[in-house]
């Protein structure tokens, strides 16, 4: 809204009765006004010097120096700086006079008010009131449209309003996005399309952060042609396009069928790319585990449960020479030890009570050309220890009820979480097997020892999560990244990676809040009293400005008024919170 006192201009020197006549026609020649307000000490107006003064006295050849005080006018049309800019408005147009006055309430002058000046604010309320009526119809497009995120643009594609459902889902900040070309920072919304075709319209799937949404692009017309833009990004319920989700439903349980069924061949399914971490250590090992896979020695892998072990026996794999080959997976844990041979070395036709006609091929036989992992190997019984070693030291064995040699060239990579070099001191391993696996050696350190990695692995399983579970989680409130951050996760990545399914899967707003945790999780570390407090304290706060703007439509003075602070302090609070202005 434009104010009288936006539209004067200034008065920023003082003419007062003694005044001579050199000055005066310096300063109007300076100012390039038709008239000077003169004023006594005090500055209250006691006449004004007009142009008409100033050729009078020019006529008559008055010396410079002389005072104007006889050629001052003393009658001024004064007007007060508070008046109603409508009344000014009036004033002008029935004043014969093509300059006033301007007083403050103490009756100084402070500025004078010209024809000319009138004219300009007139033009510049024209220009506002088509802005705000421009404004209006967009407003009223985004209120008829309104949903999950959204942003508008103005006829130039620029930015001009934004929704924070829409920053939280691109991770922008409003500074970063308003008066900005959509093309350049949001391009992947196309609002572009609907300056040129005129016509609402809807895209396909799209995907951010493991987030399925949908993008509404409608035009904001006016007189039939395009002033803005409207874009409505979908991402928490697609009800409207249901059509469109279970076509993608169907297309993702075949794909899903097919991911099943390569996940059954023997073959490595990750790469170092997998193996997600910031932690300086881990990518030095990482890079360690690439230069070994360029050879054949067998790689011993170490570390607690779920630090990864696994991941890195695939990446190895995968880097190799051998990638073409089969990569071969045995949980020397996982099957009773009196079948642990046969399923090692297989067996022939008739071997035993229960074999299978025509035999079995082992583990051995299977990966042979390729890789076989022995996890958890510090599980496996001396006596298979004993014929494991044969295997490596000649490269070859003989099967279950056999006679005849298998000649092998596999490549071992064995893992564990036990300390081999105290049980080969207690005789519970062999210490000639134990030199001849621990021919390079990697430990993976646990989640614990690289608390950078909290962060990164949260960010990364919720992006993982997003597209198992079709949840839209953005991000975790402060009291549960606190509990996350100091828990010494004794289960490692792995236990991470659960609580996080569970916590997404319980999470209802957007956002992981401290009871999406689980239990025996808050249990162990209690947020502290205080910090709920405050945060219980601001939620009840946000919500009663929310209510009070809503109760009195916006107005922030009238806000300010019924929750009973200054308005200073709810603009304050409004910043804090980050709510709309």
């Amino acid at each position: 809204m434009l104010h009288f006192k936006d539209i004067i201009t200034p008065v920023d020197f003082k003419v007062t009765e003694e005044t001579t006549l050199k000055e005066a026609i310096t300063l109007m020649h300076q100012k390039k006004w038709s008239l000077l307000p003169v004023t006594d000490a005090s500055g209250q107006p006691v006449g004004v010097f007009t142009r008409s003064s100033l050729q009078q006295m020019v006529l008559e050849e008055t010396p410079l120096p002389t005072s104007i005080k006889n050629y001052i006018k003393r009658q001024v049309e004064k007007i007060s700086v508070n008046t109603p800019y409508e009344k000014i408005e009036e004033l002008v147009k029935e004043s014969k006079v093509g300059t006033g006055v301007v007083v403050d309430q103490q009756n100084r002058v402070v500025g004078i008010l010209t024809k000319t000046d009138m004219v300009m604010s007139l033009l510049h309320t024209s220009q506002e009131l088509q802005l705000i009526k421009k404004l209006k119809r967009t407003l009223e497009t985004a209120i008829d449209h309104a949903f999950d995120g959204i942003v508008m643009t103005d006829e130039k594609k620029v930015i001009t309003m934004v929704s924070p459902p829409l920053l939280e889902l691109y991770n922008l900040s409003e500074d970063a996005v308003l008066n900005k070309q959509a093309t350049s920072v949001l391009p992947q919304l196309e609002l572009e399309k609907v300056y040129e075709s005129e016509t609402a319209e809807v895209s396909g799937f799209l995907e951010i952060n493991g987030i399925k949404y949908i993008v509404h692009r409608i035009p904001i017309l006016e007189d039939g042609k395009v002033i803005g833009a409207l874009g409505k990004v979908v991402f928490r319920q697609l009800n409207e396009v249901s059509e469109l989700f279970n076509k993608l439903q169907k297309a993702e349980n075949k794909a899903n069928f097919y991911h099943q069924q390569y996940q059954k061949s023997e073959t490595a399914r990750y790469t170092w790319e997998h193996i997600f971490s910031t932690d300086p250590f881990m990518e030095k090992l990482k890079k360690s585990g690439a230069k070994a896979a360029k050879g054949r020695s067998t790689v011993l892998i170490r570390g607690e449960s779920g630090t990864g072990k696994e991941l890195f026996a695939h990446a190895i794999h995968h880097s190799s020479a051998r990638s073409s080959g089969k990569f071969v997976v045995v949980n020397c844990a996982a099957i009773p030890e009196d079948l642990l041979e046969s399923e090692f070395f297989g067996y022939e036709e008739g071997a035993f009570t229960g074999a299978k006609q025509k035999g079995k091929l082992g583990k051995f036989d299977l990966a042979n050309g390729g890789t076989l992992f022995l996890d958890e190997i510090g599980d496996m019984s001396l006596t298979l220890q004993a014929k494991l070693l044969r295997v490596l030291q000649e490269r070859e064995f003989y099967r279950v009820g056999g006679n005849a040699k298998i000649k092998v060239d596999v490549r071992i990579i064995a893992a564990t979480n036990r300390n081999l070099e105290e049980m080969v001191k207690e005789s519970l391993f062999r210490e000639d097997l134990y030199y001849r696996l621990n021919v390079i050696s990697l430990h993976i350190p646990p989640l614990r020892d690289r608390p950078c990695d909290i962060d990164h692995l949260i960010s990364r399983f919720m992006i993982e999560f997003n597209q198992i579970l079709g949840t839209s989680i953005t991000g975790i409130e402060d009291q549960a990244k606190e509990v996350m951050f100091n828990y010494e996760w004794p289960g490692n990545v792995r236990e991470l990676r659960n609580v996080m399914e569970r916590a997404m899967t319980f999470s209802e707003d957007g956002k992981i809040k401290y009871e999406d945790l689980p239990d025996y999780l808050i249990k162990l570390i209690p947020v502290k009293e205080s910090a709920l407090h405050v945060s219980m304290v601001e939620n009840a706060e946000l919500e009663a400005i929310k209510k009070a703007l809503v109760q009195v439509h916006g107005n922030k003075v009238q806000a300010a008024r019924l929750l009973g602070i200054s308005r200073s302090g709810l603009y304050e609070k409004i910043k804090k919170y980050k709510l709309p202005t």
